[in-house]
């Protein structure tokens, strides 16, 4: 519940880059209201890395984002970048440490960042009113006017920063999206983001059979390529190289799996062929992939026994197979375990470098309800980290 009729910012989302957002507001002496319809701030946080948050990645530039504009996030990431986020994690003395691919984790848990946003929001005097609804906001000569559930509320600047579409069962919802049309602002059509991949028929069958087993792999769809980890599941394909590739596919469309990249299976089979015929083709696959993996491909091209035995269209066959696995999913698991949302508010319509609305004076959208999505490990928080900073400057 607000304590006041009137505050210089009203923030609505106190996730990451709410919570930033207000942070900073709050520094530069504006009265901040931050609004959340959740029991406790920072979900996502929490939840995050396995509970470790991945907060940022190492390696972070514009190219690591999804937009119709790829150019829109180099002004955020410029004037608040993963250096200036790795400093504030120091500067609270939370222990941390680089996993792969520049991906930085917590030591302990992700409630240390949670608690560290609301330290320094109790700092800046960030008022906070969880368990409240906005039902609605309406544009005044002097700001907007917000509608509480139980109270109204009058600011200069109204911050959306109540994200996507992604886990519901967390309370996301289309809000923000929804203020977004009513203040005239148009949108890139969202979908689900990071998620993992489902098949049906003979297919979903044998990732059945292999659930639980992972490979490193290289999974490309156009141009996008991803090498990192992949998992079958009882639903079909998961890991982060699926997630990765998920956000880049596109229904009815195939992608291409490797599931030994730093082999020529096709090679190595013709080649053993000659030098050990009496090699089993099972025994041969299986150095580079798992056992129950490999013989569930060779039973698939019917090439069982030693390998003097095949004929070579059929090792091609399998090293194909292998190296070239052709897959069309039939979807995703939706936004039920979706990272984040694509898509979203269009960036043609926001500043870069303040996050303000070109359509509304005074309306900034931050976070994931723009249409700025990150590649897996840590970017979607650096994203929420500078768009929230960015905009916690000028609101």
């Amino acid at each position: 519940m607000a304590s006041k009729k009137n505050y210089n910012v009203v923030v609505l989302g106190a996730g990451a880059a709410g919570l930033f957002c207000a942070i900073e507001a709050g520094k530069k002496g504006r009265s901040v209201l931050l609004i959340d319809h959740a029991k406790r701030a920072g979900e996502k946080i929490r939840i995050s890395g396995g509970g470790r948050c991945n907060f940022t990645n190492m390696h972070t530039t514009h190219k690591n984002f999804l937009s119709n504009n790829p150019h829109f996030c180099k002004s955020a990431l410029k004037q608040f970048d993963h250096w200036s986020f790795i400093d504030f994690v120091q500067k609270h003395g939370i222990a941390h440490h680089e996993k792969t691919l520049g991906q930085l984790f917590c030591d302990g848990k992700s409630t240390q960042i949670v608690d560290m946003l609301l330290d320094e929001a109790k700092a800046a005097e960030v008022e906070i009113a969880l368990e409240t609804s906005v039902n609605d906001v309406n544009r005044t000569e002097h700001g907007f006017t917000v509608q509480l559930d139980t109270s109204s509320v009058k600011c200069q600047s109204f911050v959306v920063a109540c994200g996507g579409k992604s886990i519901p069962k967390m309370g996301a919802t289309g809000f923000g999206y929804q203020l977004a049309s009513n203040f005239g602002h148009s949108q890139v059509e969202t979908r689900a983001g990071l998620v993992p991949l489902t098949f049906t028929d003979g297919l979903l069958e044998r990732c059945k059979e292999l659930a639980g087993l992972s490979v490193d792999a290289v999974v490309t769809f156009g141009k996008a390529r991803f090498r990192e980890g992949l998992l079958f599941t009882h639903r079909g394909l998961s890991g982060p190289s699926i997630l990765q590739i998920s956000s880049y596919w596109r229904e009815g469309q195939e992608i291409e799996i490797d599931l030994a990249p730093d082999v020529d299976v096709t090679e190595l089979l013709l080649t053993t062929k000659k030098t050990n015929g009496k090699a089993e083709v099972a025994t041969t696959v299986a150095k580079h992939l798992p056992k129950r993996l490999a013989e569930q491909l060779i039973t698939l091209v019917d090439c069982q026994g030693r390998l003097a035995d095949q004929q070579d269209k059929h090792l091609r066959q399998l090293g194909d197979m292998v190296n070239r696995w052709h897959v069309l999913p039939a979807g995703t698991e939706g936004y039920r375990t979706a990272e984040v949302t694509l898509g979203g508010v269009n960036t043609n319509e926001l500043s870069s470098k303040t996050m303000e609305s070109k359509l509304v004076p005074g309306l900034f959208f931050i976070g994931e309800v723009v249409d700025v999505t990150g590649h897996l490990g840590g970017f979607n928080f650096q994203w929420a980290w500078s768009s929230g900073w960015v905009a916690g400057q000028h609101v």
